[in-house]
C-alpha cells in the first residue's frame, strides 16, 4: 500500500489530474485504516516491554511502529474527513495559478518580478496575487485544523501540534528553548542587517524606511535573502543546473546514478510549483521534483532536494522496512541544507559551477557575507512559521491574521500593509500539507553546520575549510556517518556519531553571525 501510495501522490503532484489524487486519497485513507488499529497499538506496546533489551534492531523497530499506530488511533470516519480535505487542499495547490493585469502567472514568475522589476506598482501586483491562493484555502484549512485537534484530544493530547511533536520524538519544552536562543541569538544582527537592507531599498526605489512593505523583498514570505551584487543570477543564466549537479555529486563520492533520469524537473501546467523528494519504494526509486530556471535560487535547490535523494539512496539496503528511512526529518534536511547552501559558495562556483577562480577570489568575502545573510533571513522566517503553527492548533478561533503580521514584523522586522485583512498566512502550502514540520529546517540548519565542521576536519582542518567541497572521500564520511544507520538509530544518537557532539544553538548562532 505504502508503494501504491508514493506512486500514486508522485502521478498526482506531476499531473494534478483528479483521477491521481483520487488514487492516492484512496490508499492513503486504506493505510491509516490499518494503523487505526488499536489491537495492533496494544501489540506493539506489549512486545516492546517483553523484549525490551534483547535485541537493539528489534527494539527500535518496534519503538517506530508504536509512535507511527499511535499517530493513527482514530475513527475511520474522522481518517475518511481527513485524507478529503488534504486531498481537496493538495489538488488547489498543485492547480492553483495566480491572477494579475497580465493573466495567470506561475510562481516563477511572480518570484521573477519580485527580484528583478523596479516597478512598485508591478512589485506589490505580484506579491499580493502571491497570496491569493490564502483566501482560496483557509476555510478548509481551519476545517482541518479543526479536525485533526480534536483526534488529538481524543488520544489524550493538548492539540494536534502537542501530539506530533511527541510523537515525532522531540520535546516541546526543549525545542522551544533551542528556537529561543536562536532569536535572542540572531536578534541584533538581523536589526543591523535589515537597517542596511532598507537602506538598499530606499535608495532603488526612492522611499524612506517608514515606507518599506513586503513587496520591495524579493521573496513573497521572505525566507530568502535579496541576490548578492555578484551577478550569480546571470552566471547560471547560461549553465545547466543539472549537469553542475550531476558532476558535483560524482566529484565527491555520491554519484547520482539515474536519479535525474527518475526526476521531473521543469514546469508543466497542472504540476506542483514546489519542490521536494521522496523515496517511492525505499530502496533505489528515489524521485525529485522541482521547476528548474538558469537561476541561482533553483541551483540551490536543485542541489538540496538531492541532498535528500542521495541520503535515501545510501541506506543500508539490509535495514528492515520501518527503519530503512532517514533517521528523522531534521537529519535530512541537514544533509539537504548541507548542500543547498553551496550555491553561494565561491569555492564551489569556482570548482564546479564554471566561475573564474579569480572571479571568485575577488567576490569571496561578498559570497560568505551572502550565505550568512541568507542563513539568517531563514532562521527569523523558521522563528515565524514555527510559532505560527504552535498558535494555529492552540487556538484556530483567534485573529490569525492579526497574529501573522505580529510574528511577521517581530520577527522579520517587515511592516504589515496598511488594511490588510486577508489570510495571508494560509499561502504557505506547509500549513495544509506538511504540518507540524517547519522547525525540522530550524534544527536542520544547526545540524548541517555540524555536519560541515565535521566534514572540514576530515578533508584538511581549518586551513583548507572548503576542501570538503572537492574531497571525493566527502561522500564515504556522509554514508558511513550519516546515511547507512537509516533510522536504526533515533536523531540524537544520529548526531552525536556523526559529528561528535549532541544538537546544538550556540554554535549555529556564532557561524551564522560571524564576520
Amino acid at each position: 500500500l505504502q508503494l501504491d501510495l508514493n506512486r500514486a501522490g508522485w502521478d498526482a503532484s506531476v499531473s494534478g489530474a483528479d483521477a491521481d489524487a483520487s488514487r492516492r486519497a484512496g490508499f492513503d485513507t486504506q493505510i491509516r485504516s490499518l494503523l487505526s488499529d488499536a489491537a495492533s497499538l496494544r501489540a506493539a506496546r506489549a512486545h516492546r516491554v517483553a523484549l525490551a533489551g534483547s535485541d537493539a534492531r528489534l527494539d527500535r523497530q518496534l519503538e517506530v511502529l508504536e509512535y507511527t499506530l499511535a499517530a493513527n488511533q482514530m475513527p475511520r470516519a474522522t481518517i475518511d474527513r481527513l485524507v478529503g480535505l488534504e486531498t481537496r487542499l493538495d489538488a488547489i495547490f498543485n492547480n492553483f495559478r495566480a491572477t494579475t493585469k497580465a493573466g495567470p502567472m506561475s510562481d516563477n514568475a511572480l518570484r521573477t518580478v519580485l527580484q528583478a522589476s523596479d516597478d512598485v506598482v508591478e512589485r506589490r501586483e505580484a506579491w499580493e496575487a502571491s497570496k491569493q491562493v490564502g483566501a482560496e484555502v483557509a476555510p478548509q484549512l481551519l476545517e482541518l485544523v479543526r479536525l485533526r485537534n480534536a483526534a488529538a484530544r481524543e488520544l489524550g493530547y493538548r492539540d494536534y501540534y502537542a501530539m506530533s511533536v511527541v510523537l515525532d520524538e522531540l520535546d516541546e519544552p526543549e525545542l522551544f528553548a533551542l528556537l529561543d536562543r536562536v532569536e535572542t541569538g540572531t536578534s541584533e544582527p538581523f536589526r543591523v542587517y535589515r537597517a542596511g537592507l532598507d537602506t538598499r531599498l530606499c535608495a532603488r526605489f526612492g522611499i524612506t524606511p517608514a515606507e518599506v512593505r513586503p513587496w520591495h523583498l524579493s521573496d513573497p514570505f521572505f525566507q530568502e535573502a535579496p541576490a548578492t551584487s555578484a551577478g550569480l543570477d546571470d552566471h547560471f543564466s547560461t549553465r545547466d543546473p543539472v549537469e553542475i549537479a550531476r558532476r558535483f555529486f560524482g566529484g565527491i563520492g555520491l554519484d547520482l546514478g539515474d536519479l535525474i533520469e527518475r526526476a521531473d524537473l521543469y514546469e508543466k501546467p497542472g504540476k506542483s510549483q514546489h519542490a521536494f523528494c521522496v523515496s517511492i519504494d525505499r530502496e533505489a526509486d528515489v524521485r525529485v521534483l522541482c521547476n528548474l530556471r538558469n537561476n541561482e535560487f533553483w541551483m540551490g535547490v536543485l542541489l538540496h532536494e538531492l541532498g535528500h535523494a542521495v541520503y535515501d539512496r545510501a541506506i543500508a539496503r539490509s535495514m528492515p522496512w520501518l527503519l530503512r528511512s532517514p533517521a528523522h526529518t531534521l537529519t535530512t534536511e541537514a544533509g539537504a541544507m548541507l548542500f543547498g547552501r553551496l550555491s553561494r559558495n565561491g569555492a564551489w562556483l569556482a570548482r564546479w559551477a564554471g566561475l573564474e577562480p579569480s572571479e571568485a577570489a575577488r567576490i569571496g568575502a561578498a559570497l560568505a557575507r551572502a550565505t550568512r545573510e541568507q542563513l539568517l533571513v531563514m532562521t527569523r522566517w523558521c522563528l515565524v512559521m514555527c510559532h505560527m503553527e504552535r498558535a494555529l492548533y492552540a487556538n484556530p478561533d483567534q485573529d490569525l491574521t492579526a497574529l501573522w503580521w505580529e510574528l511577521v514584523e517581530r520577527f522579520q522586522r517587515v511592516r504589515r500593509p496598511e488594511g490588510r485583512t486577508l489570510p495571508d498566512w494560509a499561502s504557505k502550502i506547509h500549513f495544509s500539507l506538511a504540518p507540524v514540520y517547519y522547525h525540522n529546517y530550524m534544527l536542520g540548519e544547526m545540524m548541517a553546520s555540524q555536519l560541515q565542521r565535521m566534514l572540514v576536519r576530515e578533508s584538511g582542518g581549518s586551513a583548507t575549510p572548503d576542501a570538503w567541497i572537492g574531497d571525493p572521500h566527502t561522500g564515504a564520511a556522509l554514508i558511513e556517518r550519516v546515511y547507512v544507520p537509516g533510522k536504526s538509530l533515533d536523531w540524537r544518537a544520529l548526531i552525536q556519531r556523526a559529528t561528535g557532539t549532541p544538537l546544538e544553538a550556540d554554535a549555529f548562532v556564532a557561524e551564522l553571525c560571524a564576520e
